[in-house]
């Protein structure tokens, strides 16, 4: 097993090195910003109101799910142990600068986001059963037409079933039940097998029940975090603004959590900056793409600024809060690692028990709502490589994995995670990058007669009957 972890640790040291990964995450992010005008902060304001506030396109015909239950499903998948265990990683490693990095890779995540929802709703399709399925298992394929877009769709959809039970579901049911064994004393197991059951319940009923599931709980938890976070910046409040200096300055020098210095000046603090970004906000990887093809929506353009909102709520907000709750109590200086440092922070920040208790609840929910996620995202996936015949089998082995996951020592699988997050990505990249014109021109065309884009509705959304798109 030692020999394994070795050679996935430098696998990811490759993949996510300063060759391959970063720049073309981060170039592809530039790129859209720059062909798509910094759409992500022209239409940020609309793109809110209109996934969290109008919630439904009145005039949509085609999804299975409202636009509020795919943007809370991609959201599950998202705020997950990345906001929780991964920001405390990043801040471990590589410093306080490794929040600079992850805001980086959020801002400019905002348009790979935006994109691959946009191409997600333009290309999907209908399975055997007659639900929607789209993504970059399909949108590779039927965009770039020649035998590179189907290499890269199927690279894609292979990864993702991999990653699945990585990032999805292991390291998610492992950080659950360490978390509720530490704070709680509940043994892993019995955590593993209420996840199961809970899990095995949800999954039954596909994408139509995870939709329901995640627009019930999703916001609920986010508020609680977040509000908890809030409170104890308020406490600190003094110490703000020296984290935020801290923060910058630290983004070029690669200070460590120990208080030394680490690797080749920054290159280590940007690794983990904006690794354990795209594990947090997702944004490039695709994943998100395939949740927004399932909505009911009449344009692929409202559908991809719907998306985009993840990224700013999962990465703007809740990591922010959890990178500055870290900093300002000093908890990042402890020698805790992980969800540790979190839960370490909080309870300094709120007193006693109350914020251990509070990150160990936020960590249930969190990672349980990243599981129901991502078993959608594996199964279109797997639906794509093998047909409809392949989703129950593959429901009926994730659900198994989350005992295995709630009951196993998972340092192999964290490395395994960070490999596959990073080949998932690079096909769907390149594709980004290939399709950026056509995103762009079609984005630009909408745009210009969609009066509620326009900002001319008054009331936040077009007149009845001139909506001026249609989803395909």
């Amino acid at each position: 097993m030692d020999t394994v972890n070795n050679f996935l640790m430098k696998t990811a040291e490759v993949v996510w090195g300063p060759f391959l990964l970063i720049p073309l995450l981060l170039g592809t992010g530039l790129i859209l910003t720059v062909r798509l005008q910094g759409l992500q902060f022209r239409k940020l304001w609309p793109a809110l109101r209109l996934g969290l506030i109008i919630r439904n396109d009145p005039d949509a015909s085609e999804g299975d799910i409202s636009q509020y239950q795919a943007l809370t499903t991609a959201l599950a998948a998202t705020v997950g142990v990345g906001n929780i265990a991964g920001v405390a990683t990043a801040i471990y490693f590589g410093g306080p600068g490794a929040l600079f990095w992850m805001w980086v890779t959020g801002l400019v995540g905002m348009a790979s986001k935006y994109s691959e929802a946009f191409l997600g709703v333009k290309y999907r399709t209908r399975d055997a059963k007659g639900e929607q399925s789209g993504g970059p298992q399909y949108y590779l394929a039927r965009a770039i037409p020649n035998r590179f877009g189907l290499v890269l769709s199927l690279m894609f959809a292979v990864f993702a079933v991999l990653a699945s039970f990585g990032i999805g579901n292991m390291t998610q049911a492992n950080t659950v039940a360490t978390q509720l064994d530490g704070t709680f004393g509940i043994p892993t197991w019995l955590s593993g097998a209420v996840m199961t059951v809970l899990a095995a319940a949800v999954l039954l009923g596909g994408i139509k029940s995870i939709g329901k599931v995640t627009a019930g709980f999703v916001p609920a938890m986010i508020v609680l975090y977040v509000g908890a976070g809030l409170f104890v910046l308020a406490v600190n409040i003094g110490d703000v603004p020296a984290a935020l200096a801290l923060v910058f300055t630290d983004a070029f020098t690669g200070t460590a959590a120990t208080g030394g210095f680490i690797g080749s000046v920054f290159m280590i603090t940007m690794r983990y900056g904006v690794a354990r970004g795209i594990f947090s906000n997702e944004s490039g990887m695709g994943s998100a793409a395939i949740a927004a093809a399932a909505a009911r929506t009449t344009h692929p353009v409202r559908q991809g600024l719907v998306s985009m909102t993840q990224t700013f709520i999962d990465t703007i907000i809740v990591v922010t809060f959890t990178g500055l709750v870290i900093i300002t109590t000093g908890a990042w200086t402890s020698g805790e690692q992980g969800a540790s440092m979190t839960s370490l922070a909080f309870a300094d920040g709120l007193g006693g028990e109350w914020g251990s208790w509070i990150v160990a609840i936020s960590v249930v929910f969190f990672a349980f709502s990243t599981i129901l996620g991502w078993s959608y995202y594996g199964e279109r996936c797997v639906e794509r490589l093998v047909g409809r015949g392949g989703v129950v089998p593959y429901r009926a082995v994730f659900v198994l994995v989350v005992f295995v996951g709630a009951t196993t020592e998972l340092e192999v699988v964290w490395n395994f995670s960070d490999v596959m997050n990073g080949l998932m990505a690079l096909p769907n990249l390149v594709g980004l990058i290939l399709l950026s014109g056509m995103i762009a021109r079609e984005t630009k065309q909408y745009l210009d007669r969609d009066p509620y884009l326009l900002g001319e509705s008054l009331l936040g959304e077009p007149e009845q009957g001139k909506n001026p798109g249609a989803a395909r």
